[in-house]
């Protein structure tokens, strides 16, 4: 049987070792600063000293998608492997990442190289939601699933996925132009904390006035993923290190067990959502067997 290989892209924000270890590619996204330097989301590893230029800075960052280059330099060694692939990435609502692998993946078409081996899987979300997809469909290729079934499987896990996460301020959803229904709450006179989630694009949930509230919303969101039965969870955050690890621990409570992880968002989102943020969400367990 043909195995099957999975690849990502780094807004999924797995933590590395769990990337290896379920032997995910990852293709980066771009950061450009003010067209002075454009660097690989992969390369920037501290993070405190990203978010603090981020809070300082004017014009903000841009970011950009890989490009087809960078998909093709890891999808033409698995090719030659022999595997398949399941492609997975963040929404296109959000990014153009899986225009770019589609383009990748009419090149090596075109060049009879990837006749129906490729599958590109918009994950509709991102963040967490496209890392748990990435991770399930990584779960079913160990499991020797097929293309079909790889893909499957992530498209399952997309399914069965409810995510949240609050941000401090609409302020960098705005200037980044990535706002999508929540522009509705610009404007607005209130100093507000807004929740929101990712189906295609940021969708509006609710607003609260204190961040005490929104830790509050984010405990209740997790126990109702509990009494779904959706007990494969992540917690993640942007320079809210102790808020998460408090929820992680209220988490280990309600679930009844470990996190899949606990991690920080990068650059590339985190230009768009700024400091502050708190997420959580989680799937079926199943669907990570």
């Amino acid at each position: 049987m043909t195995r099957v290989s999975v690849v990502a892209d780094t807004t999924g924000y797995l933590p590395q070792e769990l990337a290896r270890a379920n032997q995910i590619e990852l293709v980066s996204l771009y950061v450009n600063f003010g067209g002075e330097r454009t660097v690989r989301e992969a390369d920037i590893a501290d993070y405190d000293a990203f978010y603090e230029e981020l809070r300082h800075a004017d014009p903000l960052p841009t970011t950009s998608q890989p490009a087809v280059g960078d998909f093709l330099a890891v999808y033409e060694p698995l090719l030659d492997q022999g595997h398949d692939i399941v492609s997975v990435h963040i929404s296109g609502g959000l990014s153009g990442t899986c225009e770019a692998a589609r383009q990748a993946v009419e090149a090596l078409e075109r060049d009879g190289r990837a006749s129906g081996r490729i599958r590109v899987f918009d994950s509709a979300t991102g963040a967490g939601g496209t890392g748990l997809a990435a991770l399930a469909a990584a779960r079913a290729a160990a499991r020797g699933e097929d293309l079909d079934g790889v893909e499957r499987a992530a498209r399952e896990c997309r399914e069965a996925l409810k995510i949240w996460f609050a941000i401090d301020t609409l302020e960098y959803l705005r200037r980044g132009g990535r706002i999508g229904m929540a522009s509705a709450w610009i404007g607005s006179t209130l100093k507000i904390k807004p929740i929101l989630s990712v189906e295609s694009e940021m969708v509006p949930i609710e607003r609260v006035r204190t961040s005490g509230k929104a830790f509050e919303r984010m405990v209740e969101f997790a126990r109702s993923r509990h009494a779904d039965g959706a007990d494969a969870w992540v917690v993640q955050h942007i320079q809210a290190h102790e808020q998460a690890e408090r929820l992680a621990e209220i988490c280990r409570e309600i679930f009844g067990n470990e996190p899949v992880w606990v991690g920080e968002v990068g650059p590339v989102l985190g230009v768009h959502t700024g400091p502050g943020l708190l997420g959580v969400g989680g799937i079926p367990p199943a669907l990570l067997a």
